[in-house]
């Protein structure tokens, strides 16, 4: 079992590559990290294990100088929320995201609300590693709480929706929060943006009945309860609700993907300017900008990424497409409230059901390979694939992206193991797997 520490934070698998000692020194050295009293907020999901090692996060804290606010159960972009209305140095999160119920770990965020980038994120570790953390000796504050930052958040974003949702009002909608973070709030903000709202595992529990990573397999339970309920729309949540997956009005998943175009489409409908999305996320948000004409900057794979472009850009929207939607008007991570918003904004304002909205979207295909390779090895691949195509300019800014008339390839190396990752999509699965086919064979995997 091992301990992942990456961009996207540290997890690992509780009571064995995840201590409350490891997370205590990696908090101090966060707060050390911050700057001198840096005014830091704590927050977590609802794993039971979570309020150990908030505990061990807030003695690292301390220890450090910080001033300390807890928020007890709250999601990651109620946390980014948080720091940016209360004007806080940062905060950390204690949460595996979207993991299987043994993981727990820690997400950081900066004064802006951002998640570290790769030359902070490793000097976080090496802080850590060296036990360069600073150890404070007097001036300790007694530790805050504020248990209303997810409704404060809630309502920031209620009081921005731009479209007359009264066509919606008493919609049939399904939400399944897993028992995580977003069951604080979510089915309540729902039923004041004037849904019907059968809340499924909507307890703060954290007992997951299902693994909680918002994929298809995972969802068979929602789509079976929009289907026999008649609901218009299916939401599902990840443990801290920063990812958000679809369901339509037949119980269909449509797929992660689709939720960053559809959360696009809505704001461009009324607000124009670029958008922000990494390498690996589908064509369809391209195809809404051509729309609207408007750009899409592509960026490194990770959500910190994407959200410095949306800031470089001035973007009124970026995301991933693993169901994360960034909305700068509440924070800069992803936030699955915004996106629920943004989608129910869509619906009311075109008078059209998920499932014809969709349609009127591209049709593509997306694949997913990943293939044993040294590290060694793995540079040797990325540059041979963009040697073998680079009349078409290929993207080499993470791994290597080729664009091609039918579709696109991303090859990139996995930040946690000794492999590398392929991602195609085209207009079929047949063509998808023939630019595979090319790639591989271009490095020779």
């Amino acid at each position: 079992m091992r301990l992942l520490i990456s961009v996207s934070g540290v997890r690992g698998i509780v009571g064995e590559t995840l201590s409350p000692t490891l997370v205590t020194e990696f908090a101090q050295s966060f707060a050390t990290l911050a700057g001198p009293s840096p005014r830091l907020v704590l927050g977590r999901d609802t794993r039971p294990s979570g309020e150990m090692y908030a505990a061990a996060a807030e003695a690292g804290l301390l220890a450090a100088g910080a001033r300390v606010t807890r928020l007890g159960v709250a999601m990651t972009p109620t946390v980014g929320y948080a720091i940016r209305e209360g004007a806080y140095d940062g905060g950390l999160i204690i949460t595996a995201s979207h993991n299987p119920a043994p993981w727990n770990g820690i997400k950081f965020l900066d004064g802006s609300g951002l998640a570290p980038d790769p030359q902070t994120a490793a000097k976080l570790a090496e802080l850590r590693t060296a036990r360069g953390w600073r150890q404070a000796a007097s001036g300790f504050r007694p530790v805050d709480s504020d248990s209303d930052a997810g409704a404060r958040h809630a309502q920031a974003v209620i009081d921005a929706v731009e479209a007359d949702l009264s066509p919606l009002r008493g919609l049939k909608v399904v939400l399944d929060s897993i028992n995580g973070a977003g069951a604080v709030v979510s089915g309540d903000f729902l039923r004041r943006l004037g849904c019907d709202v059968t809340h499924m595992n909507g307890q703060p529990s954290g007992e997951f009945v299902h693994p909680p990573e918002p994929v298809a397999e995972n969802l068979v339970e929602l789509c079976s309860a929009v289907r026999d309920s008649g609901a218009a729309v299916g939401f599902a949540q990840d443990p801290d609700a920063d990812r958000l997956a679809i369901v339509d009005e037949q119980g269909r998943y449509i797929g992660e993907e689709y939720t960053l175009a559809l959360a696009a489409w809505a704001t461009l409908l009324r607000r124009r300017g670029p958008l922000a999305a990494n390498l690996s996320t589908s064509r369809l948000v391209d195809a809404v900008a051509r729309r609207y004409g408007v750009g899409v900057h592509r960026t490194p794979v990770g959500e910190a990424n994407v959200a410095r472009a949306v800031v470089r850009h001035g973007c009124v929207l970026g995301g991933e497409g693993n169901g994360g939607v960034i909305d700068p008007r509440f924070s800069l991570v992803r936030d699955s409230l915004a996106a629920m918003s943004l989608v129910l904004q869509l619906m009311a304002e075109t008078g059209r059901t998920l499932g014809r909205l969709v349609r009127e979207l591209p049709a593509y295909v997306m694949i997913k390979h990943k293939a044993e390779c040294p590290r060694d090895r793995i540079d040797a691949a990325v540059a041979a694939v963009a040697a073998a195509f680079a009349e078409l300019r290929p993207d080499r800014s993470d791994g290597v992206r080729v664009d091609f008339e039918t579709g696109w390839v991303h090859l990139r190396a996995s930040n946690t193991e000794p492999i590398v990752r392929l991602i195609a999509e085209a207009e079929s699965a047949a063509e998808a797997e023939t630019l595979v086919k090319r790639v591989r064979t271009a490095a020779d995997l």
